[in-house]
């Protein structure tokens, strides 16, 4: 069944679970791709903010973003996660919301976690429906610095306010705050390395990272500049730590429009895929 994007949002069936949606922008349609936002490993459907409206009326595209299961009003995850919960997100019920969503095409715009997720889909599964990614702070691998600052953000949940603020936006804080945490914080994490699925992206590529990103180093930003066979434009913000949407929103924004417009002239200028 489609989804009823003229509602604004609601609830769709994806890896077996019940997982919350919001459209923003025009209805999908014809050739134009829709942005699909895929979240950070703490984020939501709501944590976007205002951003997926943003980049609607920005890009004048259809935007799509939901709540993975664990996350937002979706349906719980079961626990431990996997330490390759990422790859099994990417491999599994990303396709289905994909079919969901019923885009002829479509631009995976993913955040950390979410990021990582859209590059393995793109580098792991042939889909001639991605047309292209927009990677903000993406991870391949694990590194002792970003490892550190995921141990002080367990500090943080357990002492601080950082509870306080998910129960606005999460069903089960303790489940979503844990689920992420001990998977990162398991020691088999730190030999967690998926940087193969670079050497198989085959579409265009925008990364947007933060000089000041506290839970990873350029070396991320590097391994996708030298091992990518597409071509990859990097935007690096100053003054800006993992969240280019929110650190440097007007900045990031106007990239994404860019590289949108320009995916879409590179389309019209080229057959489609047989």
């Amino acid at each position: 069944m489609a989804l009823d994007w003229a509602a604004g949002g609601g609830t769709l069936k994806a890896g077996g679970k019940t997982l919350e949606w919001a459209g923003f922008g025009p209805a999908p349609g014809g050739d134009a791709p829709v942005i699909v936002m895929l979240h950070e490993g703490l984020g939501s459907l709501g944590l976007w903010r205002e951003f997926p409206q943003r980049v609607a009326h920005a890009t004048g595209l259809p935007v799509f973003a939901w709540s993975r299961a664990g996350y937002g009003a979706s349906d719980p995850a079961e626990l431990p996660r996997p330490l390759d919960y990422m790859t099994r997100e990417a491999t599994g019920p990303l396709g289905e919301v994909l079919d969901a969503i019923g885009a002829a095409h479509v631009i995976l715009l993913g955040h950390s976690d979410g990021a990582t997720i859209a590059a393995e889909y793109a580098g792991r599964i042939e889909d001639f429906r991605v047309r292209g990614l927009i990677l903000m702070a993406p991870h391949f691998f694990a590194e002792e610095s970003g490892l550190a600052e995921i141990a002080r953000a367990g500090e943080a949940f357990r002492t601080g306010d950082l509870r306080e603020r998910m129960e606005r936006h999460h069903r089960d804080p303790e489940a979503t705050f844990r689920g992420w945490n001990d998977a990162w914080l398991d020691p088999g994490f730190r030999k967690w390395n998926v940087a193969d699925v670079i050497d198989y992206l085959r579409i265009p590529v925008l990364v947007i990272r933060g000089r000041l990103d506290q839970y990873g180093t350029l070396a991320q930003v590097r391994e996708i500049e030298e091992r990518c066979y597409s071509p990859v434009d990097v935007l690096l913000l100053d003054d800006c730590r993992h969240s280019p949407h929110l650190d440097r929103p007007d900045e990031t924004l106007a990239a994404v429009a860019e590289f949108a417009e320009r995916l879409q002239r590179i389309e019209a200028a080229q057959p489609e895929h047989a």
